[in-house]
Formats: structure tokens, C-alpha cells, sequence
């Protein structure tokens, strides 16, 4: 594998994002996972390693307002997971594959361990794989997301499907995606040709990889006894408000944070989700 340092800080907008950004200078750079680009932004400095995973429909830099918030004691470290962002498409989207392009990140990097931070699909990626390396996991931090996902026969993310890939120009792009065309619209990409434009994410694979979340994740979750915090949004599409009290209650060593949130917890409130996971990093 072979690693490509641009060389500058990372420019692209985050979403839903506060003040606490205009600190966070990340490097963008690309990891080659058997011929296939692995993007991640490093937030630099000294400070122990944190690796945020994001969820579906998203990239490493929704983190940054966390980054920020958190620096200089944590370097924070978010890939745009494969599939999203400019991490390249792959092959297959099982957890499987999640869990290897994680583990190629950190041997690259050299970090033995690291705190895994992860929102929906980041956070049962974060979870399978502190449960086949534990060694590798100093804390978890689940942002909001069930470990028991149903399936219910189709995708909630099927609307996708109906979105173009790629158009001509970034207006006509942005205008395709409707009611989130103002989240999109700033994090289009333009095509290497320079022909068009692409959304950050293939609506087929989105669609493939959430329908490959669902299942029972509880052996994964109950497997370590590392600390670990659960961030609950209290209006969440996602975590039923009693599972998330199982979870909890059955996991030694698990904190609970509840916010006045739906599901996408660190855009709706960036700074109640800075404090909850600052606060608990502080414990370990």
C-alpha cells in the first residue's frame, strides 16, 4: 500500500458544523487499500489518537467540529469510509471489509490504540471491530445507534436511488438530490475529467451498505470491557430510547449521554455532542 500526502488542509465545509471549526486544519490524504483510494483527514498534533467513523450519507469531515472541540489533547483521525467522500467505490460493503480498510488505516499510521467514535454505520463498524481487536480499542464512543437493527425489507435510504450519480453541472447535481440539496450541494465533487460533477456517494452502494447494517449486533457489542459511551439522541429515528437503556444496562462500563436530538446528533447539536464526548473522554 502506498500513502499520498496533498499537502494542505482540507477546504471542504462541514455540515451543520459551529464556530469551534475555524481552529481544525486537517490534512487530507489517500491510503491505497489493494489498488483502491482510502481517503482520511488528519487533524494533527500530539494528543492521543481518536478515530471517528461516519454514517451513511456522510464523510471524515462532519467531524470536524468535534476535532476542533477536542484538540489539542485528542488527534482526532476521520476516513471518508470506502464508498463515500474521496474514498473510492469498492467491490462490497459487508463489515468484513469496513473492519480490514480500518485496520490498513492504523497499521499505516502506526497506532496500537486508539479511541473508536462512530455514527450510525461508523458506530456498528467501530463496534465489530473493537470486537475482533480489542486490543487495538481504548474506548468506545456510539453515536446514537441501535445494535439490534431489523431489517424491514427496504432501505429507509432507498429515496437515494432516485438521485443521479453524476450531472453535468453542480447546480443541476445539487438540484436533483430535493429536500437535500443545501446538505449536498457543498460537498459535490468534480469529476477527474472535468465533465461534471458526482455526489459524494454512489446511491446504489448506499443503499447495498445500509441494507447490510441490519441485524443483531448485541455479541459485538457485549464482546469487550473497554469504556464506552453512548450518545443517545432523545428523538432518534434509530435508537428506540429502550434499547438504548439496554444497552447501557448490559454493557459494564458504559456511560449514557442523552441530547434533545434527532439521529444526526453532532449537526443538531455540535456542541452539546462536544461536551458529552469530551466529558468522557476526560475519564479514560
Amino acid at each position: 500500500m502506498r500513502i499520498v500526502d496533498l499537502g494542505k488542509p482540507a477546504t471542504r465545509p462541514d455540515r451543520g458544523s459551529s464556530d469551534m471549526t475555524a481552529t481544525a486544519q486537517p490534512t487530507r490524504a489517500t491510503l491505497d487499500v489493494d489498488g483502491r483510494a482510502l481517503s482520511y483527514l488528519d487533524f494533527g498534533g500530539t494528543g492521543r489518537p481518536l478515530v471517528a467513523l461516519h454514517g451513511h450519507l456522510s464523510e471524515g469531515a462532519s467531524f470536524a467540529a468535534l476535532a476542533a472541540a477536542l484538540g489539542p489533547e485528542w488527534r482526532v483521525i476521520a476516513p471518508d469510509q470506502r464508498g463515500h467522500g474521496d474514498s473510492d467505490r469498492a467491490p462490497e460493503y459487508t463489515r468484513a471489509g469496513y473492519v480490514a480498510d480500518l485496520l490498513a488505516l492504523l497499521g499505516h499510521l502506526g497506532i496500537d490504540r486508539a479511541v473508536l467514535l462512530g455514527h450510525s454505520l461508523g458506530a456498528v463498524n467501530a463496534c465489530h471491530l473493537a470486537a475482533e481487536r480489542p486490543e487495538l480499542v481504548e474506548a468506545l464512543v456510539n453515536v446514537d445507534t441501535a445494535v439490534d437493527l431489523p431489517d424491514r425489507g427496504v432501505s429507509p435510504l432507498a429515496f437515494v436511488l432516485d438521485f443521479p450519480y453524476t450531472a453535468p453541472t453542480r447546480e443541476g447535481l445539487a438540484a436533483a438530490c430535493g429536500p437535500l440539496a443545501a446538505v449536498l450541494g457543498p460537498v459535490l465533487r468534480p469529476l477527474p475529467d472535468g465533465s461534471g460533477w458526482r455526489l459524494p456517494f454512489h446511491p446504489r452502494d448506499t443503499v447495498d451498505s445500509e441494507t447490510l447494517v441490519h441485524g443483531d449486533h448485541w455479541k459485538q457489542w457485549l464482546a469487550t470491557d473497554c469504556p464506552a459511551l453512548l450518545v443517545h439522541g432523545l428523538r432518534s429515528q434509530v435508537l428506540p430510547a429502550a434499547q438504548a437503556e439496554a444497552m447501557v444496562a448490559r454493557r459494564p462500563g458504559t456511560s449514557y449521554r442523552p441530547l434533545d436530538t434527532d439521529h444526526f446528533v453532532q449537526q443538531a447539536d455540535p456542541e452539546g455532542f462536544a461536551d458529552a464526548v469530551r466529558a468522557f473522554l476526560a475519564t479514560v
